[in-house]
């Protein structure tokens, strides 16, 4: 029997620098059952450029996309909140780094994961900061290539660090027709390793497909509104949408069984009805 598909809800930046509003995201998450919250830390001045920061950009919080990548981002006491909320709860929570100065912040919480985002898969010295905690980190494969994901494999298996891959199709939204759930299976040969699956999607078809395929963990942005500021909002599930959400992929964990060939009490019945 496969183990209990393990499910993260990506609060990410959805909360728009509302510390209020990631905490009804966090009882969202809690509500339908899953397992854990993730959300986004960057070093602003260090991820982006100065050209980008400085160029324009309409925002709630200003003008230019320094203004909003500012005001989307959690500092100290928010991150010390969230931790303190979480453990209140009983859910875990993790984040994932875009820089190594962000990652080593996150170190002050001990965190039981990590997570490495598909648009930092090629960041070396980010990989290996990571790598060297040694805690279970699930790495996005999105927009990466082969010989990507091998250097990132490579750079975990190295430091003797437990990774999972996840299958990423860095599409927002992304249509059903693009999700390429085979990539799954076929991450697992050729790795050898857990894979599970990190959905931008609509509806959730494409989730189920892949729980029947063997996906070991699911990760879904969620939102309070989709209605919301924000590039990840549309595609994102509400709090009563995660909770048909999440009672979807446990209806097909049990549909999945088990690949025995195993004749139940019931269809022994049945058998004896229709075969004399």
């Amino acid at each position: 029997m496969m183990k209990e598909v393990f499910i993260t809800a990506e609060v990410g930046i959805n909360h728009n620098g509302d510390l209020n509003l990631a905490k009804r995201m966090i009882d969202a998450a809690l509500l339908a059952g899953c397992a854990a919250v993730k959300f986004q830390k960057r070093t602003i001045e260090t991820v982006y450029t100065k050209e980008f920061l400085d160029s324009p950009r309409q925002s709630p919080w200003g003008t230019t996309q320094r203004d909003q990548k500012n005001g989307l981002e959690f500092g100290e006491a928010q991150y010390d909140e969230i931790d303190r909320y979480c453990k209140e709860l009983g859910i875990g929570w993790f984040a994932s780094a875009w820089d190594v100065n962000s990652q080593k912040f996150l170190r002050r919480y001990d965190l039981k994961y990590n997570k490495v985002a598909s648009p930092v898969l090629t960041n070396i010295p980010l990989l290996k900061t990571v790598a060297e905690e040694k805690h279970y980190t699930f790495i996005a494969t999105g927009m990466s290539t082969w010989e990507e994901i091998d250097t990132a494999v490579g750079i975990f298996r190295d430091a003797g660090c437990p990774f999972e891959l996840l299958h990423c199709v860095s599409i927002y939204p992304m249509l059903p027709g693009e999700a390429n759930l085979l990539m799954i299976p076929e991450l697992k040969r050729r790795y050898q390793c857990p894979v599970g699956y990190s959905s931008h999607e609509l509806g959730n078809i494409a989730t189920l497909g892949a729980v029947a395929l063997g996906a070991e963990s699911v990760e879904r942005h969620i939102t309070l509104d989709r209605k919301m500021y924000g590039s990840d909002q549309s595609s994102s599930v509400e709090p009563a949408e995660l909770i048909e959400y999440v009672k979807a992929i446990r209806d097909m964990e049990a549909a999945r069984g088990t690949g025995l060939r195993n004749l139940t009490e019931k269809e022994m019945l049945i058998r004896k009805k229709m075969r004399g």
